[in-house]
């Protein structure tokens, strides 16, 4: 389940608030080239005008099924959108994920409609339990061949018999189970204390390049790569690179993650921060979402462009991070919003894709929240136009 900031720069920042309503339609349960691609126009991110943005209250429901818990979001060939639930079963369903429109132009984004539902299944291909916690979907992706990518941080637990390891898996598009990617055993879950993944803070990140690399990331450190972040230190999380033809991994990078920018309310929740999502712009550049949450006072979401210089070191044979030395991924704030953003109250974003082309040729960028099933949070939609 998610958790529950430097302005922009060359922006035009306009506000469409878009109608906070749901409509329904539908019901239904290569080997790749690794050299760095060059930045057309279309594909160079300088700035951001904010378009709009668009509610679904908590408690709607499709085919009797709450819908809520999107935590990632990606644009198909069609136009339409797979949304992951990250439901982990015994709570709201079985573990599921969404085919969506999103009707949005430069002015707005007019409506969002749930096209279809489809439950997640594990690798004998039997349906994940509607009962009890496994999976903890957080991502999902298009492959390049039709198919889905999904992650997920999986489920800590000192019962054997529920503990589920992270993964990052291919689904095909009724959510048959097809493979899964092998996974660095540093990022398994041991004992949530001396070594390995930390319960809820593993792969929620997952993004595909455009030519087909794929890249995941943890949450928060691993344990054995220092502290949690804090509002007096940072953290530092890896990066991975996975072969899509082998399903190995190839390299990993570290990214680092600033202090949390706001505390808690008192006797509240202690606050966190981390990156919950990241989307390729290039082979090797990507903008992430760091999404800090502060108890009683809200998210500071912050977009960040990051790269894989050639001079960023390949950590995947240091066993700790903790002191050792090494050059992350370089980093450029490319928007910060606080609390409270150009009239939105920002949410829990988890979600980030590329949107429909605009009438001017502009790309466009949706982020997405995760409302938690909470009352006092709604699954947010938030539009962007890409200014080059």
């Amino acid at each position: 389940m998610g958790k529950t900031g430097l302005s922009l720069n060359k922006c035009i920042l306009s506000l469409a608030i878009a109608c906070a309503s749901v409509a329904f339609t539908g019901c239904n349960d290569t080997d790749t080239d690794d050299s760095p691609t060059v930045d057309t126009p279309a594909t160079t991110v300088g700035s951001l005008r904010l378009i709009g943005d668009y509610s679904i209250p908590t408690k709607t429901m499709y085919q009797a099924v709450e819908f809520g818990g999107i935590s990632g979001l990606d644009r198909d060939q069609d136009g339409r959108y797979w949304a992951i639930s990250d439901d982990r079963g015994g709570e709201k369903g079985a573990p599921r994920f969404y085919n969506l429109s999103i009707d949005m132009d430069a002015n707005k984004i007019n409506k969002v409609s749930i096209n279809q539902m489809i439950y997640l299944r594990d690798q004998n291909n039997n349906l994940l339990p509607d009962n009890r916690r496994s999976a903890d979907p957080e991502s999902i992706r298009v492959a390049p061949n039709g198919n889905l990518y999904i992650s997920s941080e999986g489920n800590f637990s000192n019962k054997v018999t529920d503990l589920y390891q992270p993964f990052v898996r291919e689904y095909a598009r009724d959510g048959q189970f097809v493979r899964e990617f092998d996974i660095p055993k540093r990022f398994h879950y041991v004992d949530n204390t001396s070594t390995g993944g930390r319960s809820n803070k593993l792969f929620e990140s997952l993004t595909v390049t455009p030519n087909g690399n794929i890249f995941t990331a943890n949450e928060d450190a691993l344990i054995q790569d220092g502290p949690l972040t804090s509002m007096n230190n940072g953290s530092v999380i890896r990066v991975v690179k996975l072969d899509p033809s082998s399903g190995k991994s190839l390299a990993e990078y570290a990214y680092q993650i600033p202090s949390i920018p706001v505390n808690s309310l008192p006797n509240t929740f202690a606050p966190d921060n981390g990156v919950s999502e990241m989307l390729a712009i290039s082979e090797n550049e990507f903008i992430a979402i760091e999404r800090a949450y502060a108890d009683g006072v809200g998210n500071t979401i912050r977009l960040v462009k990051t790269k894989i210089n050639p001079t960023s070191t390949d950590i995947k044979n240091i066993d700790s991070l903790n002191a050792a030395k090494f050059e992350p991924m370089s980093k450029q704030l490319l928007l910060e919003m606080p609390i409270h953003y150009m009239g939105i109250k920002l949410d829990n974003i988890e979600a980030i894709t590329w949107g429909p082309t605009l009438n001017n040729g502009h790309r466009s960028l949706i982020i997405a929240a995760d409302n938690n099933f909470l009352d006092k949070q709604s699954t947010q939609f938030i539009g962007f136009e890409v200014i080059p």
